[in-house]
């Protein structure tokens, strides 16, 4: 389903990614752990193309981009169709509803009817535990509850890989259940997904595999009963070991 060859990322002099490969099988769980400033945020929004690679290429389902050239707009709106990503501070849109934040991506991508689109966010919104809340402006909803209205508006593009960059770190503990419920859910309907996430409970239960980043590079890559039990690489165990 993602196919990563050769990914990196400069920011100015700073080499935030250094030669990404990365090979994710259509419904695998891919859970990404590091230290901050490993590039695990940086990856996943390249994934988007919210962050425009310096060189490598991607492949997400038949669609590639390769950024040893320039990409025309169209190719890169046609790669981005292929994803959704939930972020850390929900940005839903204020001034809209729950229901109307997940009708917005359908009606301005996939040209549906407000009708149609406005059907599709209420089974949705239900899906993901929120059918009482659909009139709900974000204002009104808990920390929780908006980051389930931004899972709702991803799922509502029917991406082929869901991204989620840290999609609880801005939670009050309390919270962050419910939304790690809705993303256990997902990963049991089978969709790819690649999270970011310092929830090593989430990535020991659901991740098929869990990739430790550090400057930039993929230091070690394995199931999760092996990374949390037995990690090969020096680096990984110190990491872990902080984490007690």
């Amino acid at each position: 389903m993602i196919s990563i060859n050769g990914l990196h990322k400069q920011f100015g002099d700073l080499e935030v990614l250094k030669g990404i490969d990365l090979q994710i099988n259509k419904g695998e769980v891919i859970v990404v752990i590091g230290p901050s400033g490993s590039g695990k945020t940086t990856l996943l929004r390249c994934l988007n193309i919210l962050e425009v690679p310096t060189s490598g290429s991607i492949t997400i389902d038949d669609q590639t981009a390769d950024f040893s050239k320039s990409l025309p707009k169209r190719s890169i709106d046609l790669f981005r169709k292929k994803s959704a990503m939930v972020f850390q501070h929900y940005n839903l849109f204020p001034h809209m509803t729950a229901i109307q934040n997940v009708m917005e991506g359908p009606v301005i991508v996939k040209k549906l009817s407000k009708a149609e689109a406005r059907k599709k966010a209420e089974q949705l919104l239900i899906k993901v535990g929120l059918g009482d809340k659909l009139d709900f402006y974000p204002h009104q909803l808990s920390g929780g509850q908006q980051q389930r209205v931004g899972i709702a508006r991803a799922l509502a593009l029917e991406p082929k890989v869901m991204l989620f960059d840290e999609p609880t770190s801005a939670l009050d503990p309390e919270l962050v259940g419910e939304v790690l419920q809705v993303m256990k859910d997902l990963a049991g309907e089978g969709i790819t997904m690649v999270v970011v996430t310092h929830e090593m409970r989430f990535a020991n239960d659901v991740a098929d595999e869990v990739i430790f980043m550090d400057q930039g590079k993929i230091i070690e890559r394995s199931k999760p009963v092996d990374m949390f039990t037995n990690p090969k690489e020096e680096r990984t165990k110190q990491f872990l070991n902080l984490l007690q």
